[in-house]
């Protein structure tokens, strides 16, 4: 995927299962319509949505 820039993953210090994942796109766009209707979402989804309790929320930071 050419619009990923990178990815960072944070443990929480005080929270444990807490943890930060930050995304870099080029845009909004590469994330929400490029990457979630891509194979590799669905992928992502098969691999981790399993671990997720309850399901994350997404926020789009500048």
């Amino acid at each position: 995927m050419t619009w990923y820039i990178f990815h960072n993953l944070r443990a929480c210090i005080k929270i444990d299962y807490q943890n930060l994942l930050l995304v870099k796109w080029e845009t909004i766009e590469h994330h929400e319509v490029g990457f979630r209707s891509s194979p590799k979402y669905q992928k992502w989804k098969i691999l981790l949505y399993h671990f997720y309790e309850p399901i994350p929320t997404v926020l789009h930071y500048r």
